[in-house]
């Protein structure tokens, strides 16, 4: 049995007071909200803190405001089961809903955290192994080791980002807001991520995610398909987000962002462009369906095949624009 090592927890009742304890203990500290996926990493001693400074009790952090008109504002510590039903969501902002809500199982999306998500670490199948199994292979780099398992001769980390949400987000265009000791920032959340395995977020240890803001929907259609061995329980293989902002039946604006292909979520963003000021036809739907795979480029370091990974970009590419065109699903791809 993995057992948790030893902790002091902590419970702030502010955002506030969470950035100031997690100033005070440095780098001993880690922030937990759900807990989903950082005591699993901490029972494999990936993760080994002194100090969790715990957000559950922060109702600040909790709920959504604002109306789709507007744009909505989504506190980091509203669950993803709460963000899959919320009925503004749902209707205007449909591929969150869903990919909120194909977060693992029931019982941890009942738990889990939307902000949780968006931080959730990145995962290698050389990583998100037990202890004793990462020694026996002498550790990676992103735990106790000095090289890349996946790639040897790589001077980085290829760990993939595994978060449903994100790619979301990042094609809906939102901005998170981060609260630190020097203050508050709002950025856009594709400069939340970078493409690194180990260091895979802008954002500084002693910052704490508080919002997430998605910009008014006005004309937006979105889809989010996701690839997984076991449908009710795995982390994505390869996730694939599409938003477009319509003028009647004209895209305006599109975005098609890849998860799981990379140490950060990937737009494809030639393809997103051949759409602007286009009609969805099936003809030009297979033509970004193939210019969305090319920048997918998974790795032998998750679930299932690589080279079946990349074929599947395009099909999925594909299924979700010809959904949001209103086309019949095409059984050939």
């Amino acid at each position: 049995m993995m057992r948790l090592p030893p902790f002091t927890y902590l419970a702030p009742v502010s955002a506030a007071d969470a950035v100031k304890l997690m100033a005070d203990h440095g780098g001993d500290a880690m922030l937990v909200a759900g807990g989903t996926d950082l005591y699993p990493n901490m029972k494999r001693r990936q993760f080994e803190p002194r100090v969790l400074v715990g957000l559950r009790g922060i109702k600040e952090l909790v709920g959504v405001r604002g109306t789709a008109a507007a744009g909505l504002v989504i506190g980091a510590g509203t669950t993803l089961t709460a963000t899959s039903r919320h009925a503004e969501i749902a209707r205007h902002y449909r591929a969150l809903a869903t990919a909120a809500g194909l977060v693992s199982t029931p019982q941890l999306r009942n738990v889990g955290t939307l902000g949780g998500n968006v931080c959730v670490d990145t995962r290698c199948n050389y990583y998100n192994q037990s202890y004793q199994w990462r020694k026996a292979v002498n550790f990676c780099m992103k735990k106790d080791g000095e090289i890349c398992l996946v790639a040897p001769g790589s001077p980085r980390c290829w760990a993939v980002s595994s978060s449903d949400t994100a790619p979301v987000l990042w094609s809906l265009g939102a901005s998170v807001r981060l609260l630190g000791p020097a203050g508050e920032r709002v950025i856009p959340i594709s400069a939340l991520y970078r493409d690194d395995g180990i260091e895979y977020l802008s954002k500084r240890p002693d910052e704490l995610l508080t919002e997430i803001v998605l910009p008014p929907a006005d004309g937006i259609r979105s889809a989010y398909l996701k690839l997984r061995r076991r449908g009710s329980f795995d982390f994505p293989v390869l996730g694939v987000a599409v938003a477009l902002r319509m003028d009647g039946e004209r895209v305006r604006e599109a975005r098609i962002v890849l998860g799981a292909v990379a140490s950060w979520p990937r737009e494809a963003v030639e393809a997103g462009r051949l759409l602007a000021g286009q009609r969805l036809t099936s003809e030009l739907i297979d033509e970004v369906a193939a210019r969305a795979a090319g920048p997918s480029r998974p790795l032998d370091n998750t679930d299932l095949t690589h080279p079946y990974r990349k074929k599947m970009t395009r099909v999925f590419v594909r299924r979700a624009l010809r959904g949001l065109a209103g086309l019949p699903e095409d059984v050939s791809a």
